[in-house]
């Protein structure tokens, strides 16, 4: 398998596609930072580290769907980004199986690389 770094947060998403499609399920959670939060659904309590990372993206390794990200802002102040996007899960046949508007925060990885440290896929929780 391909070891990818992101060498700018805007490029995570791209990676964490690639691995999807490979199966690379280790792939994939080496693109999350160890403290990571996942909200995903958002009225849920988060996904947390590399376990959680690693609970997201299991069942959709089957299917080995594509992942279409637009970053269309990137905020980066020192070690930390802000990071928000377009994306798609699109299936095999083509059908969208899921789509949003991200709300991301990345930092660096002991790697040299980028990777997400909270991310919102389908916008921030509310407050309860």
């Amino acid at each position: 398998m391909t070891k990818r770094i992101a060498h700018q947060p805007r490029e995570i998403a791209d990676c964490v596609g690639a691995y999807l499609q490979e199966g690379d399920l280790d792939g994939i959670t080496s693109m999350f930072h160890p403290d990571c939060h996942i909200f995903f659904p958002p009225e849920e309590p988060p996904f947390v580290g590399i376990e959680g990372a690693r609970a997201t993206f299991e069942g959709f390794l089957a299917l080995r769907p594509e992942i279409k990200s637009e970053v269309f802002s990137e905020v980066i102040v020192g070690d930390i980004a802000l990071i928000r996007a377009n994306w798609s899960v699109i299936a095999p046949d083509g059908s969208v199986m899921a789509e949003g508007q991200s709300t991301e925060v990345a930092k660096k990885l002991e790697n040299g690389g980028w990777g997400y440290l909270i991310d919102c896929p389908n916008g921030l929780p509310n407050l309860t």
